[in-house]
């Protein structure tokens, strides 16, 4: 989403379904370009000055009905006529929309012989696509067994998680030191030292991580630290009374989860986001799965922190590359537009309901999100005999 424009309203939805800490140090990180080069101008931060458009009114069905467009329920099987039927319509409203996004395990052939001669990327989405989405934010932890396929995957390509979870959070339920990490939707990135770096020195800076290798740190939002600070408490103190709504601290933006929450009390827990949010125009609210999520407004999402990776690993502008992203969520739409846009590689959306998407292939679920990384490993490991 370009930011420059002029919306009515800043608040952003999933596409409805188909049918039914600084680590503190001095240097700074930059593009990852030879040197000489300028950093790449539509990448550098951009805040707009003017005060921005009102939210709607989240009492207005136009916002109930967002909220639950984005929020699609889950399939519940039942033995009962009634719902067989529908069990049997819904199976072919999927495998009708499987015909667009088709399965990413059954396409592999096609994916692979695309990926001949290249060197892959990996992207990954964490809440949905390595971990199952679960009632208590806190809990999403991933299996053992995702872990160990997401570590074999990055022995043999460079591997990125971007999620909107704090990059702290992120690497906490992740534990691997073989992977890059981007935290609040790409707003918080660590990547590698490949090359000497030049550009924009306000918002990256050289570190180290928690095994003391070399990294730069790139955060386009850090002057928006304090503004957020103040919206986290502010939202813990108004929703404190709404039983099962939680708000979690993101760094650079604020997550308000209504996932627990009596589906009669959504508009309450709109209303409340909206109250504080309206004395914040330099902030936006986002819907993603039973989620409000109040982010600053800047030129900078999941779409550009893949950019930026891609360049920090040295491998934008090559013919040889083949990026691949994977996720569920609305924010992962922007990655997904971005490759397609630039036909550059492929976007594979995690979903078990249809929806509209910028993806190519499509998986139902961390499961087989697994075995497709499973089949990756085993696909290099018999190519490089």
């Amino acid at each position: 989403m370009d930011l420059k424009s002029n919306h009515i309203s800043p608040v952003l939805t999933d596409p409805a379904p188909l049918g039914k800490s600084r680590l503190g140090v001095h240097s700074s990180l930059l593009s990852y370009s030879p040197p000489g080069t300028a950093f790449p101008a539509d990448l550098l931060l951009t805040i707009p000055r003017r005060k921005n458009a009102f939210l709607d009114d989240v009492r207005s069905s136009s916002w109930l009905d967002a909220m639950k467009s984005s929020s699609p329920p889950h399939r519940k099987i039942t033995k009962d006529v009634n719902n067989d039927s529908a069990a049997t319509e819904y199976d072919i409203a999927y495998r009708t929309w499987m015909v667009k996004y088709p399965s990413a395990l059954t396409s592999f052939e096609q994916i692979s012989n695309y990926a001949k001669g290249k060197r892959i990327a990996l992207f990954l989405d964490y809440d949905g696509t390595l971990s199952p989405i679960v009632d208590n934010p806190d809990c999403a932890f991933m299996s053992d067994a995702m872990r160990m396929a997401v570590k074999r995957v990055a022995k043999h390509f460079p591997t990125a998680i971007i999620s909107g979870r704090s990059h702290d959070k992120v690497y906490e339920f992740v534990g691997l030191n073989e992977l890059y990490y981007a935290g609040s939707h790409g707003m918080d990135i660590m990547g590698p030292v490949l090359q000497s770096v030049v550009g924009d020195q306000r918002h990256g800076f050289r570190s180290t991580d928690k095994q003391g290798k070399d990294v730069n740190v790139f955060q386009p939002a850090a002057e928006f630290l304090p503004m957020i600070g103040e919206v986290l408490k502010s939202l813990v103190e108004t929703t404190k009374d709404i039983e099962g709504s939680k708000v979690e601290n993101n760094k650079f933006c604020v997550s308000v989860h209504y996932r627990n929450v009596d589906e009669k009390n959504w508009a309450v827990v709109a209303q409340r986001v909206h109250d504080i949010l309206k004395n914040y125009p330099r902030l936006r609210l986002t819907h993603g799965r039973k989620v409000l999520e109040v982010r600053p407004v800047i030129n900078w999402d999941k779409g550009k922190a893949v950019t930026f990776l891609l360049e920090s690993l040295g491998l934008s502008n090559c013919d040889d590359v083949l990026p691949i992203y994977i996720g569920d969520d609305r924010t992962d739409e922007d990655a997904f537009k971005v490759l397609r846009e630039g036909n550059k590689g492929y976007g594979i959306l995690v979903s078990a309901v249809p929806k509209e998407s910028n993806a190519y292939y499509s998986l139902r679920d961390p499961s087989e999100v697994m075995e497709f990384l499973k089949s990756l490993v085993l696909w290099r490991k018999s190519s490089a005999l």
